[in-house]
């Protein structure tokens, strides 16, 4: 069961006590992401969930460093979209102890210049990583396309030339004006007590903040990217626009990505792969976010036989919104989604992770029962309505990373 309290400052403390574990997990997650930046301090998100491990007013980079692993605990952070995570793992003893760690850390970190040089280094290094990945290249530099000209499309590590605009005055004013108490939440899972609950809560009460985040909706627009690059094979990705992450339809939209990409049994792996050969990975898979969201099918091939695979992918998308899903495949994935769902729930940070989430992005928490129940009210119908709205080629995006052919042939398989 989930318990919410609500400080005074608006700070949410969300916890579910599980009593047959001997861990914590403990995540600050702060409604604020790349979209939300302006477009001069691009990456500016991402840069301080860096910085925040790099020292506050009374612990150095390397005393935080030091105690995380005197404690045995884990810590990390990630940057998204819409939102921002500082998590930890640590023993239930130990909990009081770290959590004081990471709450310095989140509120008062020192963002010192000199440090900001060093680590810029880093993030430029983490862009240079990113584009050594060719699925990754394909799949962001599409989302960039279909969300052109909106905050949405904007790569979340920023770039080079906007990492050079952010300094330490630019940390301290951004985290100032936009990390506000109202949109932070701390999430807690695993075994801990009443007092370690009034601790966290003290620790959040004097969190101060301005400004308002403000969310500008994207708007989706079809397109085509053809990238070169010096690799051996060609990496697609094929999108449509989805649902987002509050609509009802998420549920179903789950269902329809599992039938034709989700696993060894689904359409698009026994098609293109097991029954033609003609690559190793495929899959889809669902983006969603606050105001839209995004259906993508993905697969890396070679240059002379993607032609094949693209007209394998076409054929199965339409035969779906011709026939649906057949009984035993909507049954079947329904199995594999409920049951990934509670496996995953048999970690604590796993379940600190959907918790903060969903109240971050969603203001409420629904109990396990509730979102088994909604994937059980999934009907045949339901997707093939979905699948025909979904897949309509008019409004397809298509990335292709590698040594792409000519436009107008790609443009021809789509239609």
């Amino acid at each position: 069961m989930y318990v919410k309290r609500v400080l005074p400052n608006g700070v949410r403390l969300i916890s579910e006590r599980l009593d047959t574990v001997r861990t914590a997990s403990v995540g600050i997650w702060i409604g604020n992401g790349s979209r939300y930046e302006p477009a001069a301090l691009g990456g500016i998100s991402h840069f301080i969930e860096h910085m925040i491990f790099k020292g506050t007013e009374k612990r150095s980079a390397r005393h935080i460093a030091i105690a995380i692993d005197a404690l045995g605990g884990q810590a990390n952070a990630f940057t998204d979209k819409e939102c921002t995570c500082y998590y930890m793992k640590v023993l239930d003893s130990r909990l009081q102890t770290g959590v004081s760690i990471l709450a310095d850390m989140f509120m008062h970190a020192r963002f010192d210049q000199h440090d900001i040089e060093l680590e810029r280094g880093v993030v430029l290094e983490e862009i240079g990583m990113y584009e050594d990945s060719p699925e990754d290249v394909a799949i962001d530099k599409l989302f960039e396309q279909c969300y052109a000209g909106s905050a949405l499309g904007r790569p979340i590590l920023g770039t080079p030339e906007t990492l050079q605009a952010i300094n330490s005055e630019a940390m301290h004013d951004y985290v100032r004006r936009f990390y506000r108490p109202q949109d932070t939440v701390v999430a807690v899972s695993g075994h801990f007590t009443e007092d370690d609950l009034d601790y966290i809560a003290a620790l959040f009460a004097d969190m101060q903040g301005e400004g308002r985040n403000e969310l500008v909706p994207a708007v989706y627009q079809p397109g085509l990217l053809l990238r070169e690059k010096d690799i051996e094979q060609n990496h697609l990705c094929l999108s449509f626009p989805g649902v987002s992450l509050l609509s009802e339809e998420r549920y179903a939209m789950g269902l329809l990505s599992a039938i034709l990409g989700g696993g060894m049994s689904s359409r698009l792996f026994q098609t293109v792969r097991e029954q033609n050969g003609l690559c190793y990975s495929i899959y889809s898979f669902t983006t969603p976010h606050l105001d839209t969201g995004l259906f993508s099918v993905y697969t890396g091939l070679g240059a002379e036989t993607e032609q094949r695979a693209l007209e394998l992918i076409v054929r199965e998308l339409r035969a779906f919104c011709e026939d649906g899903p057949a009984p035993d495949e909507l049954s079947r994935c329904r199995e594999q989604v409920k049951t990934n769902l509670l496996m995953g729930l048999e970690s604590t940070g796993t379940r600190m992770m959907t918790i903060g989430r969903s109240e971050l992005l969603r203001g409420q928490v629904l109990s396990v029962e509730q979102v088994l129940a909604a994937y059980d009210r999934v009907t045949e119908q339901d997707l093939l309505g979905l699948a025909r709205r979904v897949f309509d080629f008019s409004q397809a995006s298509l990335a292709v990373v590698g040594q792409p052919g000519r436009a107008e042939g790609y443009r021809a398989l789509l239609q």
